[in-house]
């Protein structure tokens, strides 16, 4: 698959367009984004609380389960029947918000705590899909 290098600013007008010679090209977004399809899931995040590390509400998580988790990654976990996304501190068994106004999260030994897996990727959405509604 080619790329096309290109990057855009808001001050663009008529030029022609740069994927013009692309047209015949087959385009996979999972094989651009995603290592380990069998292991791999897409979630959409909620809340406020990871935007210092660019996740904002509403964007699309792509999460890999195959991927060996590592101090400071962005994961997804259940923690009490709940699922989150936060920055793992290993070492202080804390999950970590990327936001001041929330609070950090530390990991009990009373705490049920699994993880789901690696955020490997986000994408951010500038227009509502109805494939990501809940139940409308």
């Amino acid at each position: 698959m080619k790329i096309i290098p290109i990057s855009a600013s808001a001050g663009i007008t008529g030029f022609e367009s740069p994927a013009s010679d692309y047209l015949q090209l087959p385009l996979s977004l999972d094989a651009l984004l995603i290592e380990h399809p069998s292991a791999t899931f897409i979630g959409k995040a909620d809340g406020h609380s990871m935007k210092g590390v660019g996740i904002f509400n509403g964007d699309i998580l792509i999460v890999d389960r195959q991927v060996k988790m590592k101090n400071r990654d962005v994961i997804v976990a259940n923690l009490n029947g709940e699922f989150i996304c936060k920055i793992i501190d290993i070492p202080n068994r804390l999950l970590l918000s990327a936001n001041k106004h929330f609070q950090n999260v530390p990991i009990t030994s009373h705490d049920q705590f699994t993880i789901e897996g690696v955020v490997i990727r986000s994408i951010r959405c500038h227009r509502p899909s109805h494939l990501l509604q809940k139940g409308d």
